[in-house]
């Protein structure tokens, strides 16, 4: 049924020697890329074994195209073919008579043309007056071997000098266009070399990221007024690395900071440094910083550095030789300039905690800046950047688009409005309104309405009880988000149902009352399958996935279990990629916290259950209501709850405020509705509870 997808940060976390190594390998004959040995000798050899291999092709050629082959014969088949008349001419030399035999027909067409065929010869054995005497008697023709200088020459030189010069042209060619990198080119830097006009993009289009442009915004006023930072005796950074999750607009910025620096911008990823031939990416990164120094002041973003700069700590992966050569040499050249040279390193990478210590140290990296998810601000300011070109109309409201995607990340946001945009086109309309930019919320989180899935009455009547549950549950409790939408309309990624929640506020901590009532909330769709059908369903996997990540971090990592108190007995591997947390503690004590999530789950499950069970003829008109529209919108479903509660409506209870007892307050959800966000300085997720 139910399933609580968290779409955006589902889980409660926060928010030497090897250098001299390089510089050896760089002037070493033996070093990665090196020629191990005098380039020039080398070139000479390659030539020699080209001239050779095109010698013999050129020989097999012209036999082939001649079609003809020279073979030794006795002087007695040599008079045998004159007495049949066989021979059309012979040449006579000193020691050798060269035999030309008659035209034979012949299916190659190179012969004819070339007036070939099967030539012999024979050694000379008679006097040349009776040799002869006995040709003229049967008409052949005679020719006598003229020694002529000449003609040797010309068959030299075109046979043999000729074929060489070209094969000598052809490799000074190849050799001047790969420069120094090796055969094929594959020592080559990969790096691509932008100007400001191509790049077209400055810092006015990234948003959400004021404090990561702030520290990039030194840098391009250093590189454009370096005087009064010198005259104070300030340096140039040497490096930015940019850290952050995945879509957040890290390769922006750093196309930004070209842009707005007008210098040429050198992007590559540390893929591009690894090939199949040892010893590449290190003469790859030596071409990328003579290049860089050619066009200095430049800059040089590597993106995904992390290919290349894992840390040789074999925990995580150390050994790789050919990457460990690769890293050495980095870490050799970004030692051997300073800012002085106008050269700036921006990388970046989403899992930091696996980059080699030596590359992070400064002088290197001199800043690490945090691009992180955009807050609410933040969040507007991106959709308006990524609306600029949209045509909108007037019932749209960005603020309530930017809360409802609490977590988002800016690529996200572009997505949203670029199918808000589809949206409006398919419908017919020629401006995008409110109603296609939460579509295209839902289609981008849930997936498209699956509208062609015919259920039964059964299992429409199962899922409307699980949504119901949910979106209940959380009317009773006052640490919930307020419901925005409930659906049974089946989606295209597997959710048949789903309770949409909006914050109305941005929050950077959870207590835990909140995460309990959130545990209650999430589990409320087993509990009303149980109350209502007696038995359980397939469709809680998520929510128990869900509940089950929020228990364990509860006894982990936020200190929220009265067993354990404040130990801390789990980490954090990858905060900006998927956010696991491996635990740090004994098997024994990883057996009790098995226990201690168990029966955190079993006192919320009972809960929730308590909840349903007082409030079972609200959820069965709720119910009913929802298999007959099939989506009801949270003002609708909270004034059927207000309306069974006996709640005034918030106009009502605005003209009766003196009038209404205390007691009602506390019970109005809309009063002390609070979001629930992630722990530690991350954004509030906006939670999908989906069948």
């Amino acid at each position: 049924m139910d399933q609580n997808l968290n779409q955006y940060d589902g889980n409660y976390n926060n928010g030497g020697n090897n250098q001299n190594r390089g510089q050896d390998n760089q002037n070493g004959q033996g070093g990665p890329g090196g020629n191990g040995g005098d380039p020039k000798k080398q070139s000479l050899i390659i030539l020699v074994i080209a001239a050779l291999i095109t010698l013999f092709s050129i020989s097999m050629f012209m036999k082939f195209m001649t079609g003809s082959t020279n073979q030794e014969i006795s002087y007695n088949e040599f008079i045998e073919m004159i007495e049949k008349d066989e021979i059309k001419s012979v040449v006579v030399d000193s020691d050798r008579i060269t035999i030309q035999p008659k035209q034979v027909e012949s299916n190659n067409p190179f012969v004819y043309v070339y007036g070939g065929g099967t030539t012999y010869y024979t050694g000379k054995m008679e006097d040349d007056d009776k040799l002869t005497a006995r040709l003229l008697e049967h008409d052949i023709v005679i020719k006598k071997q003229v020694a002529d200088s000449s003609s040797v020459i010309i068959t030299i030189l075109l046979y043999y000098v000729l074929p060489i010069l070209l094969m000598w042209g052809l490799l000074s060619l190849l050799f001047r266009k790969m420069g120094k990198g090796g055969p094929m080119g594959v020592g080559k830097s990969n790096a691509k070399v932008y100007v400001q006009k191509e790049t077209g993009i400055t810092f006015q289009d990234v948003a959400g990221e004021d404090e990561a442009k702030e520290s990039l915004v030194e840098v391009v006023d250093f590189l454009h007024n370096p005087g009064k930072y010198s005259k104070i005796g300030a340096r140039l950074p040497k490096g930015a690395l940019l850290v952050g999750p995945p879509g957040t607009g890290k390769t922006l910025l750093a196309k930004a900071v070209a842009g707005e620096a007008h210098v040429p911008f050198f992007s590559l990823s540390g893929s591009d440094f690894i090939e199949l031939y040892v010893g590449v990416g290190a003469s790859r990164v030596r071409d990328l910083f003579k290049e860089a120094e050619k066009n200095a002041p430049c800059i040089v973003f590597i993106d995904e550095i992390d290919a290349i700069g894992r840390s040789r700590d074999s925990k995580y992966g150390g050994g790789n030789e050919e990457r460990e050569q690769t890293l050495n040499q980095l870490l050799s050249e970004m030692d051997g300039f300073d800012g002085k040279n106008g050269i700036i390193i921006l990388a970046a990478t989403n899992r930091p905690e696996i980059l080699d210590k030596a590359l992070l140290r400064p002088g290197r990296f001199d800043r690490r800046i945090i691009v992180d998810k955009p807050d609410l601000k933040g969040r507007v300011e991106i959709l308006k950047v990524h609306a600029k070109d949209v045509l909108m109309d007037e019932t749209v409201d960005l603020d309530e688009i930017a809360l409802a995607t609490s977590g988002a990340v800016g690529s996200d946001l572009a997505n949203m409005i670029n199918e808000a945009a589809i949206n409006a086109v398919k419908m017919g309309r020629e401006f995008v309104s409110q109603k296609d930019l939460f579509d295209a919320v839902e289609q981008v989180l849930v997936g498209k309405e699956k509208k062609d899935r015919i259920m039964s009455k059964e299992e429409r009547k199962i899922v409307s009880y699980h949504e119901v549950g949910h979106a209940l549950i959380s009317a009773l409790q006052k640490n919930s988000e307020p419901v925005q939408k409930i659906t049974i309309v089946p989606r295209t990624m597997g959710a048949l149902g789903y309770v949409m929640h909006v914050p109305e506020e941005e929050k950077y901590l959870n207590t835990e009352a909140e995460l309990r009532d959130r545990l209650v909330g999430l589990l409320g769709g087993r509990a009303a399958e149980e109350i209502v059908f007696d038995t359980v369903t397939t469709g809680a996997a998520n929510d128990i996935e869900q509940a089950t990540s929020i228990a364990r971090n509860m006894v982990t990592r936020f200190g929220m279990s009265k067993k354990f108190g404040l130990m801390g007995l789990a980490t954090v591997e990858s905060q900006y990629l998927d956010g696991s947390a491996s635990l740090t503690c004994s098997d024994t004590t990883a057996a009790d916290i098995d226990t201690e999530v168990m029966k955190m789950l079993h006192d919320s499950y009972k809960q929730a259950k308590k909840l349903l069970k007082s409030n079972r003829e609200i959820m069965d008109k709720l119910a009913d209501y929802l298999i007959e529209k099939e989506t009801i919108t949270g003002k609708e479903f909270m004034k059927i709850y207000r309306k069974e509660k006996g709640i005034p409506e918030p106009e009502e209870e605005e003209k009766d405020k003196k009038e209404t007892p205390e007691k009602d307050k506390k019970e109005t959800p809309e009063k002390d509705k609070k979001d629930i966000s992630e722990i530690d300085k991350k954004e509030a997720p906006q939670f999908f509870q989906h069948l």
